[in-house]
C-alpha cells in the first residue's frame, strides 16, 4: 500500500482500495494526534465532523468520530450531509478546534476523501499536512463505537443550517435578489448544496428551476466538477430556459461554474471577473486580490485599473487561504470555481459566489450575459480553457521537469516574453496568450491551461503543450 499522502486539498483515495475504513481509522488518528499535541495543556479540543452525499460518506464520518472520542475530543457530528463551507464557518462561528469532512470533493464517484480544517477556519496547510503524514505510519489507533460515544455524550448530533444561513442572510442583500424577479437556473449536480438556495430564496419574485438535486452516490455517471463536460444538461436547459442567471455547484457546494442565457459556458475568471467589479462598484469595497497561477489575466488588468494590491500563488485554495488569514484580502479565487471573500471565512463557498452573481444581475437590472458583454468591451475579450491528461502523477511530474531543463524561445510561432516555474511550467507570450502546463494534486492527471485573446490561437496552445508532454514522456 502506497504512503497516504494529503493533496491541495485534503486526502483522497479510490473507494475500497486506498479509501478504505482501515485506513480512514489510521488518518484519523494522526489528526487526532495532531490536534491534541497542538491543543494548550488543559483544554479539551472541540471537533466538527461533516460529511457529504458520496457511498458510505456518512458511516466514514461515524469512523472518524469514533476515533476522535476515544482520543478525549469532542464531536460534533452533522445531522445529516452538508456543504463543506457549512462546517467551515461553523469552526469559525463556534471557536472550534477544527473540522473533518468526509468528501471527495470533485472526483469521480469511485473516490472518497478527508479534507482537514484548522482551528482557524481554513484548510490545513502544507506544514500541518507534512505533520499529519508524518504521524500515520506510527498512529496507533483507539477507537469506541459511535452509538457508545453518542449515548456517553463524546459525540452532539448538530444540524448547523441556521447557523450557516443566519450568516448568509445578513452577509447578501437577499432583499434586492428576491425582489428582482430574475429567471434562476441551478444546478446542484447532486451534491450537498441542495436546497439551500431555494431556502434563502424562498417567499420571494425569483423563478427558480433546479436540477441534478436528489442524492445520487454515483452522481448521474458524470463527476460532480462544474467544467464543460460534465455540464452537458446544464448548459441545455440554460439554452432552453434563457435564465438572467444559470449557477452549478460541485458535489461538497465550495466551487461553483456558471452559464449565460445563450447556454454559454462562464470560467471561474469570467465570474470571479464579474464580483470583483461588482465588490469593487456597486458595494464600494476594497482589499487585496489573490488569483492562482492557472487563473484569467482580466483579473490583472482589473486590479491594475482600481489600483489593488494583486497577488499570484500556486493552485490550491490553501494557498489562497493563507493569505486571506494575514491580509485584508477582497476577493481570492482559483480557475476549478472556488471563490472566497471579504469579511467572512477564509475559505471558499460555491452558494455565496452564486448569491453574489445574484446580486450583480439584480443590482444591474440586466442578465449576466448583458453585463459580461460590457466587461468585454471594458478590458478585452478572452478564451480560457483547460485539457487534462490521464498520466501517473510521477511521470506528469517528470516530464514537466524535463521541459524546464530545455525552454524554448517561441512557443506556437510566437515569441515567450516570461516564464514561471513555481507550479509546473507556465509560458506567457508577447501577445499576452499563456500556456500552463501542472500535474493535479488531487488525481493521476496532467493540466495543460490555455488563455488568448484569440480563439483559433487557444486551441493550438492546447494542442501544442499536449505535443510538449507527450515529446518529454
Amino acid at each position: 500500500m502506497a504512503a497516504i499522502k494529503f493533496g491541495t486539498d485534503g486526502w483522497r483515495g479510490i473507494i475500497a482500495e486506498d479509501f478504505t475504513f482501515e485506513n480512514v481509522r489510521k488518518v484519523s488518528q494522526a489528526i487526532a494526534d495532531y490536534v491534541k499535541s497542538s491543543t494548550t495543556a488543559g483544554k479539551q479540543p472541540v471537533i466538527i465532523v461533516g460529511y457529504d452525499n458520496r457511498f458510505l460518506s456518512e458511516e466514514y464520518a461515524k469512523t472518524v468520530s469514533g476515533i476522535l472520542s476515544a482520543n478525549d475530543i469532542k464531536v460534533i457530528f452533522t445531522k445529516k450531509s452538508v456543504p463543506t463551507p457549512a462546517v467551515t464557518y461553523y469552526i469559525k462561528e463556534k471557536g472550534l478546534s477544527g473540522g473533518i469532512v468526509v468528501t471527495a470533493s470533485h472526483n469521480p464517484a469511485g473516490f472518497n476523501g478527508i479534507k482537514f480544517k484548522t482551528g482557524n477556519a481554513a484548510s490545513a496547510a502544507i506544514s500541518v499536512t507534512l505533520k499529519i503524514e508524518k504521524l500515520i505510519p506510527q498512529a496507533s489507533v483507539k477507537a469506541v463505537d459511535f452509538d457508545e460515544a453518542k449515548d456517553r455524550g463524546l459525540i452532539a448530533v448538530q444540524n448547523i443550517d441556521s447557523d450557516y444561513l443566519g450568516f448568509i442572510k445578513k452577509y447578501i442583500d437577499l432583499n434586492l435578489i428576491k425582489n428582482s424577479g430574475m429567471k434562476l437556473l441551478v444546478d446542484y449536480m447532486y451534491g450537498t448544496g441542495t436546497g439551500y438556495i431555494e431556502e434563502l430564496l424562498s417567499r420571494g419574485k425569483v423563478k427558480t428551476t433546479v436540477i441534478r438535486n436528489e442524492r445520487n452516490p454515483s452522481f448521474g455517471g458524470v463527476n460532480p466538477e462544474p467544467v464543460p463536460k460534465n455540464l452537458e444538461v446544464f448548459l441545455k436547459t440554460a439554452k432552453k430556459q434563457r435564465p438572467d442567471v444559470a449557477i452549478a455547484l460541485d458535489g461538497d457546494a465550495d466551487r461553483i461554474a456558471a452559464a449565460d442565457a445563450r447556454g454559454r459556458y462562464l470560467s471561474s475568471g469570467e465570474i470571479i471577473s464579474l464580483i470583483l467589479l461588482h465588490l469593487l462598484e456597486y458595494r464600494r469595497l476594497k482589499g487585496t486580490v489573490v488569483k492562482t497561477i492557472s487563473g484569467t489575466s482580466r483579473i490583472e488588468k482589473i486590479a491594475a485599473d482600481f489600483k489593488l494590491k494583486l497577488l499570484e500563488v500556486p493552485v490550491g485554495f490553501k494557498n489562497i487561504s493563507e493569505i486571506m488569514l494575514h491580509e485584508d484580502v477582497l476577493i481570492g479565487g482559483e480557475e476549478s470555481g472556488g471563490i472566497g471573500f471579504k469579511g467572512y471565512i477564509p475559505e471558499r463557498d460555491g452558494i455565496v459566489s452564486g448569491l453574489f452573481l445574484m446580486e450583480t444581475s439584480a443590482a444591474e437590472k440586466k442578465p449576466i450575459h448583458k453585463i459580461m458583454s460590457e466587461l468585454e468591451k471594458r478590458y478585452g475579450r478572452l478564451y480560457y480553457d483547460r485539457i487534462d491528461l490521464k498520466i501517473p502523477s510521477d511521470k506528469g511530474k517528470a516530464s514537466i521537469e524535463a521541459l524546464k531543463e530545455k525552454v524554448p524561445d517561441k512557443l506556437a510561432g510566437k515569441k515567450i516574453a516570461d516564464i514561471k516555474d513555481y507550479d509546473g511550467l507556465k509560458f506567457i507570450l508577447n501577445d499576452t496568450s499563456w500556456l500552463l502546463l501542472r500535474a493535479s494534486g488531487t488525481e493521476p492527471i496532467l493540466r495543460v491551461y490555455a488563455e488568448s485573446p484569440s480563439r483559433q490561437f487557444l486551441k493550438i496552445l492546447l494542442d501544442t503543450g499536449k505535443r510538449m508532454i507527450f515529446n518529454a514522456a
